[in-house]
């Protein structure tokens, strides 16, 4: 299934799976008879156009047969999904989690309480929400490091900040140029969300304008 936002800036992003690019590619040209390939991008003779962004963990393509070749070859994925009260961290092998770890913790709601009282509970809650990104840190640095040599690309989802601050453990510094700057939206962590990341992080990403 294509999942289709509006875009910053005019038109709109669709995300489309690797099998079904084909298909989403033969409709395209259906419905826009004479429309031209420039590398990765799609024009018709109306203005209408479709731009290709490969996933993370495929290089540089010139154009969408190599896109298409790219694919078809399996690729080993990291996953980090952070929230400040919840991570999800996970190697993929194509479609398959082959190694995965969630974890909860508790960092303090805001408080609607003034003065003296306020500060207090924003200090210990910014000391609540850092022991949990060392905790995921430690996390992450067990299920990601073995790995590291092998993934193709490190695609992270959730809450930037989060997701930043657990990164500037030196632990995981060899993971730092796998990142990838794809940041999926993703609800807070669970294992379920981690599997829907999967398929999340090997989607097309597609900027179609109108």
């Amino acid at each position: 299934m294509m999942v289709a936002r509006p875009a910053a800036g005019g038109g709109r992003w669709a995300d489309v799976e690797p099998r079904r690019l084909r298909r989403w590619l033969d409709g395209f040209y259906s419905r826009h008879d004479g429309a031209e390939e420039d590398g990765l991008k799609l024009s018709a003779a109306n203005g209408d156009t479709a731009q290709l962004l490969p996933p993370p963990g495929v290089g540089e393509v010139a154009d969408i047969d190599a896109l298409l070749a790219a694919l078809a070859v399996p690729r080993r994925l990291g996953l980090l999904l952070a929230r400040r009260n919840a991570v999800a961290v996970g190697v993929a092998d194509g479609d398959e989690l082959i190694s995965s770890k969630v974890d909860t913790f508790y960092v303090q709601g805001r408080t609607a309480a003034g003065g003296w009282s306020q500060q207090r509970y924003a200090r210990r809650r910014e000391n609540q929400a850092s022991g949990a990104a060392r905790d995921a840190a430690d996390i992450a640095a067990r299920i990601l490091l073995p790995y590291a040599d092998s993934m193709a690309a490190l695609v992270c989802g959730g809450d930037r900040a989060t997701v930043d601050e657990i990164l500037t453990d030196k632990r995981l510094a060899p993971l730092l140029p796998l990142r990838h700057e794809r940041l999926l939206d993703v609800p807070e962590p669970r294992h379920a969300v981690l599997v829907d990341a999967v398929t999340a992080a090997h989607a097309i990403r597609i900027h179609l304008v109108p």
